[in-house]
């Protein structure tokens, strides 16, 4: 079994969560990315958000909200990734950049339109009471 190892940023606003979509894609998935070799996950988060939406966030606002593991979208079957999320205050307005074409808040009602790990994540905020 392959495993994709990423991080994630949890953003809510009015218990909708950010997701985005990179272009030639169909499925939202939430954003972040990939260490570079040798880099935290703190460090590759603050990257990522900033190159994918223009946003800084805050390095001492992360907080770990957990790990989660499904089908990777667009892989073949056995193709696993593996999102470490992040809950984290983040400065300026998201702003779809580099890979991103289009950023949407979404609710539970919108599983449909996310990749599998998205879709799972999701179902976990909706079991916190942190989204719709």
């Amino acid at each position: 079994m392959t495993q994709i190892d990423k991080l994630a940023w949890l953003a809510i606003r009015d218990r909708r969560l950010l997701c985005v979509r990179s272009h030639g894609k169909t499925l939202f998935y939430i954003p972040g990315g990939k260490r570079d070799p040798g880099e935290s996950d703190q460090a590759a988060l603050l990257r990522e958000i900033t190159e994918e939406l223009t946003v800084r966030l805050a390095p001492a606002s992360l907080r770990l909200a957990g790990d989660f593991e499904a089908q990777a979208d667009g892989k073949q079957a056995g193709v696993r990734v593996r999102l470490r999320c992040f809950f984290g205050e983040g400065e300026g307005t998201p702003t779809p950049a580099a890979e991103i074409a289009e950023l949407a808040w979404l609710t539970s009602q919108d599983s449909h339109r996310l990749s599998p790990s998205a879709a799972l994540v999701m179902a976990w905020l909706r079991q916190q009471d942190l989204i719709d």
